[in-house]
C-alpha cells in the first residue's frame, strides 16, 4: 500500500478557548489515484507525557484520582478517574515535563525516568502524541503532598497501592484510563513489580 498524497486546502479556526479546534478541508489521493475532498475537525491540545511510578521492593505504584468532565458527560457517574501522573509538555521536552508533573501531582521528586513508548491516543480527532514513561520511587523521594497546582485548578488525590490491586481494577471496570492501562500492562509483561 502506497502512502496517500494529502493536500490541505483550508483550515478554519472553530475555537481557541482552551486548546485549538480547527475544521480542516483536504484532498486525499486514494489507492486508485482518484482524489476525494474531506473535512475533519481536529483538536490540538499539545503533546503530553505520563508516568507509572513503581516501587519494586514494596510492589506498589502511585496513581492519581481526579475529576474529568468529559468522562462525566459520557456516562462516568461521578466523573472521577484513576490515572497515572500525566501532563502537557508546554515548552518542555517529554522527560523534563514528566519529572516536573510527577513532583507537582504526586509530591515525589524523581530524577531518573525511562521512556517506553510514544503513542497517538485518539488519532481520528486529536493531534496529541503521548510519551509514556516508567520510574522508580521510594519514600525518601517524597518532598510534598502533591495534589497539583492551585493556579491550574488541579485537585488531585494521590493513591499509593499494591500493583496487583491496581491491575485488578482494570477487570472490575474501576480503572478505564487508556494510558494507565497501557502502563500497567507494560509493568506486568516486564515484571517491574
Amino acid at each position: 500500500m502506497n502512502d496517500p498524497k494529502i493536500s490541505i486546502k483550508k483550515t478554519e479556526l472553530l475555537s481557541d478557548n482552551w486548546y485549538i479546534l480547527n475544521n480542516v478541508t483536504f484532498d486525499y489521493q486514494k489507492s486508485d489515484n482518484s482524489i476525494i475532498t474531506q473535512k475533519r475537525e481536529v483538536y490540538d491540545r499539545g503533546n503530553g507525557a505520563a508516568i507509572l511510578l513503581y516501587n519494586k521492593e514494596n510492589k506498589t505504584i502511585i496513581l492519581t484520582r481526579q475529576f474529568r468532565l468529559p468522562t462525566y458527560l459520557n456516562g462516568n457517574k461521578n466523573g472521577m478517574m484513576i490515572e497515572v501522573c500525566a501532563g502537557l509538555l508546554d515548552q518542555d521536552e517529554p522527560e523534563q515535563c514528566i519529572i516536573r508533573e510527577t513532583e507537582e501531582e504526586t509530591g515525589y521528586r524523581i530524577s531518573k525516568v525511562k521512556k517506553i513508548m510514544e503513542t497517538y491516543m485518539s488519532p481520528g480527532a486529536i493531534t496529541e502524541i503521548l510519551y509514556l514513561f516508567i520510574g522508580e520511587y521510594d519514600a525518601s523521594m517524597k518532598v510534598s503532598e502533591g495534589g497539583g497546582l492551585e493556579h491550574e485548578q488541579e485537585n488531585i488525590e494521590v493513591l499509593e497501592m499494591p500493583f496487583d490491586e491496581a491491575y485488578n481494577m482494570m477487570e472490575t471496570g474501576e480503572l478505564k484510563d487508556a494510558k494507565t492501562i497501557m502502563l500497567l500492562q507494560y509493568a506486568k509483561i516486564n515484571q517491574l513489580v
